[in-house]
């Protein structure tokens, strides 16, 4: 127990080790500490000299010869305390990082994600989470059957869907299919398609290097794909279309 604790709070499985058996005499030697452990030597240096820098050891001269002894165990909330600050200031430089790490994920030609989830709660956590927390504006396109969505969506789930989007000040351009004619508006510029000519069975959203696809039929399920060559193909095909199209056909 005390050793999983210790790991939980930041200390690798030997740095735990090494401090609990410290903790248990006043001081011992790299051998001592070699025998207790099972860890062998060259790699207890290692682990010692990490164990002091976070401030739960120390060095005991003994005659001739170093030995080490733990610090006393209300180091440990000093430890926590340090690691709070440092996941503060990881936290307040990560907005400005991921632009960075995105940016190595385009020079290198990125490996696309692919993700698959079933069932209609994940379909609808899908379509809320589509958008980033960083996303703001730009623009977002859309194919969509607005029957199927109502079949399996409450009128609650998709106003809290489109919510979303105006919120983050990104636009939209819609092709779909339904019943009902809907209007373009400030945000989204909306054309309906032929749906017995053209059918669409799925939801299809696509917003920078993310595509996702939502099957609305008797199983229901969404792929999300991250990849800027995909969705950027993705979004030639739709201006085609879109461009192509006349308001009302």
């Amino acid at each position: 127990m005390l050793e999983k604790f210790l790991q939980e709070i930041g200390l690798s499985e030997k740095e735990a080790a090494l401090y609990l058996a410290l903790v248990q005499v006043d001081n011992a030697s790299v051998i001592e500490l070699s025998k207790k452990t099972s860890i062998n030597r060259s790699t207890v240096y290692v682990v010692l000299e990490a164990l002091m820098k976070k401030g739960l050891a120390t060095e005991v001269p003994i005659g001739k010869k170093v030995h080490y002894q733990a610090e006393a165990p209300e180091r440990l909330s000093t430890f926590i305390e340090r690691q709070k600050v440092m996941l503060e200031e990881h936290s307040k430089r990560l907005s400005d990082i991921i632009p960075q790490v995105k940016g190595l994920q385009r020079e290198q030609g990125a490996r696309p994600v692919v993700k698959y989830f079933e069932g209609r709660e994940a379909a609808l956590n899908s379509n809320l989470d589509f958008f980033n927390s960083e996303d703001k504006e730009g623009i977002g396109f859309f194919l969509f059957n607005r029957d199927l969505i109502e079949e399996v969506f409450s009128q609650k789930e998709i106003e809290d869907i489109q919510k979303i989007r105006p919120g983050r000040s990104i636009k939209g351009q819609s092709l779909y299919v339904g019943r009902t004619t809907l209007q373009s508006n400030e945000m989204t510029e909306r054309k309906k398609i032929d749906g017995d000519k053209y059918p669409v069975l799925c939801d299809v959203s696509i917003y920078e290097d993310r595509i996702q696809f939502v099957t609305l039929g008797k199983k229901i399920s969404s792929v999300f794909i991250q990849s800027k060559d995909v969705a950027e193909t993705l979004k030639s095909l739709f201006r085609l279309a879109f461009d192509n199209l006349s308001v009302g056909k």
